[in-house]
């Protein structure tokens, strides 16, 4: 198994080692400390060492952060974690807010006395996070104070080492196109933006940049490392050695001048000493290489990753390995929930099916010679109120049974080496009630909203998020998080820059993989969430019309529950491409599977009306 059902958290160990912390802090002369949940890289996915959020306070997801003082402490976290954080955390010696609504750049200002030395660390922060952390202690009195050592790693006794995982070479059939000219293309890029160098921090633009892939963190198939692309074309490649084998070093020899981590500040130091001018992404790149530039005599230029939009907009191959992916996907999702809807209400519980279905994707894997590398993400198998958290992560110690008239929600993906997936289905065990029906339906308005959507050139992911929640906001419901993140080709599931939601600002070009996932959640109760994986594609010029168009196509191959639907709910064109997508599935997915799985298929694929 790729997963883990072990207890994700012990809140009683939070105590002693905030203790030992606060002790290092006093000793130090700093009055508090951040502790985020990002590595030097700022991705999703941290490798054990890197854990320092989860090991001083038992909260394991995505994105967060604490503020330590000496007498309190204080937990960040957005809308999608506000019930997680209270079940992994102890209550008693944390409090919580909104990383939304109220950061810590504005928590300080409204609770820090003036004088407070406040400790960060640098490589742990972005140059805009810290511009605006700034901007906030200055105002307040604060002092913020960089730190040459991570108080969280001087106290945690037995962290784990940095991972040395193989670096494979991802084949130009599955990339489309070589790491060469790839690396021609960033180096005319970074001149464009007046640059000399540009630091790739990105785990998964050094990954996209020179066509290789590893398995440094958990379920992304990232090998961790730095890079200082020239726009001369000399570029150097910081990653442990260890990693390679003769035939990855002979061939990333030819791309970039490979060297030791270690080797990485000094680097970038006798750069600025020789007064380059060096592009960070205020999003991605930590202070500590600003710091580290602007001391040297170096010049900083703020500019975005040159491999996020290329990597972003896949080409002809990529979207060619997606497909496929999501075809064989769809096959084991269909075995899957025809397992499902053999099980009797209380038979089986949230990790049974996980488990079943990673033994699915491993079956079409191997019938398809396309074996599943991992899962994209810890499967989401949320049964009755477990599904009304929205990144919940059954553990032995929370796993329940799918009760009788309970809903049971399944986010899950997986990752092939010709593309990365990501589906929700949402399931009645036993009878639904009308209020989960109905809700139900309003969530899938909002996905066909979506799917059906046609929109100019130039249209960002924000100015169409209303699209997903208009039916439910009729109703007075509502969702708290995006509707839509960008999805890797075998890379990370969640991607950006481009997504569907209040904060999208990226327009969304062609070729842009995304998730369309709208939701509802009933505390204590019940999670409903669908989710369709979709690409932007230029659309057909429609009749009469005199500018460039763009559409969505669907990616994704898997029926939604028919128990589930309001058909008087849906309008004549929602049920019209609700019955095509259906037919769709099945025609595509029925070739690959047979017997109760095919009979199962061709009976939740049958037109509404049927």
């Amino acid at each position: 198994m790729f997963q883990s059902f072990d207890s994700s958290s012990d809140p009683s160990l939070a105590s002693p080692r905030l203790a030992a912390l606060r002790a290092w802090l006093a000793a130090n002369g700093i009055d508090g400390f951040l502790v985020p949940r990002a590595d030097e890289h700022q991705g999703e996915y941290v490798p054990a060492r890197a854990a320092r959020l989860k090991w001083l306070t038992g909260f394991s997801g995505s994105a967060g952060v604490a503020l330590v003082l000496a007498d309190s402490a204080v937990i960040f976290v957005d809308g999608r974690y506000t019930l997680q954080v209270r079940k992994e955390t102890d209550p008693a010696i944390f409090s919580y807010d909104s990383l939304v609504d109220n950061p810590p750049s504005k928590w300080i200002g409204q609770n820090l006395k003036s004088g407070t030395r406040l400790g960060f660390d640098p490589w742990l922060h972005t140059t805009g996070e810290i511009d605006t952390l700034k901007a906030a202690a200055k105002k307040a009195g604060v002092e913020l104070v960089p730190l040459e050592e991570n108080p969280v790693d001087a106290v945690w006794e037995d962290q784990p080492a940095a991972p040395v995982t193989p670096v494979e070479i991802q084949s130009i059939a599955f990339a489309g196109e070589l790491a060469k000219d790839k690396l021609v293309r960033l180096a005319a890029a970074i001149g464009a933006d007046g640059a000399t160098h540009a630091v790739l921090t990105d785990p998964s633009s050094i990954a996209w940049a020179f066509n290789i892939r590893g398995n440094d963190v958990p379920h992304t198939p990232l090998a961790l490392g730095f890079a200082i692309l020239a726009a001369d074309g000399s570029h150097r490649l910081f990653m442990d050695k260890a990693k390679f084998s003769r035939e990855v070093e002979a061939y990333l020899t030819q791309l970039a001048e490979p060297h030791q981590p270690e080797e990485f500040e000094p680097a970038i130091t006798e750069l600025a000493v020789k007064g380059a001018r060096i592009a960070l992404d205020p999003v991605l790149a930590a202070e500590k290489l600003r710091m580290v530039v602007e001391a040297n005599g170096g010049t900083v230029v703020a500019a975005a990753d040159p491999a996020r939009i290329p990597r972003a907009t896949k080409n002809g191959a990529e979207l060619e390995g997606s497909r496929a992916a999501h075809r064989r996907d769809g096959a084991a999702i269909a075995r899957m929930l025809c397992w499902l809807d053999r099980q009797e209400p209380g038979a089986t519980d949230e990790i049974e099916a996980v488990e079943a279905l990673e033994n699915f994707r491993r079956q079409a894997g191997e019938e398809t010679q396309m074996p599943l590398r991992d899962v994209s993400f810890a499967t989401i198998s949320g049964s009755g109120p477990n599904g009304a958290v929205m990144h919940y992560r059954v553990s032995r110690a929370t796993n329940r049974k799918l009760g009788d008239g309970e809903l049971f929600l399944l986010d899950s993906g997986a990752q092939y080496q010709d593309g990365t997936t990501d589906i929700t289905r949402t399931i009645p065990i036993g009878r639904p009630t009308e209020e989960m029906r109905r809700r139900y339906t309003l969530v899938l308005k909002g996905l066909i909203g979506i799917s059906t959507l046609r929109f100019p050139a130039g249209t960002r992911g924000a100015d169409i998020d209303a699209i997903a929640r208009i039916a439910l906001w009729a109703h007075g419901l509502d969702y708290a998080h995006g509707t839509g993140h960008g999805v890797g080709s075998y890379l990370a599931v969640h991607e950006g820059p481009q997504r569907i939601a209040k904060t999208g600002m990226e327009k969304l070009l062609e070729g842009m993989i995304l998730s369309n996932e709208p939701g509802y959640y009933k505390e204590g109760a019940y999670g409903i969430r669908l989710e369709n994986l979709i690409v932007v594609e230029k659309a057909a010029r429609i009749e009469g019309g005199d500018i460039a168009m763009h559409s969505f196509e669907t990616l994704t191959l898997a029926p939604f529950d028919r128990r589930m639907i309001v058909s008087d709910l849906l309008s004549p064109d929602e049920l019209n491409w609700l019955d095509a997508y259906h037919a769709r599935v099945l025609a595509e997915i029925g070739p690959m599977v047979d017997g109760e799985a095919l009979a199962w298929l061709e009976r939740a694929c049958a037109p509404l009306g049927a």
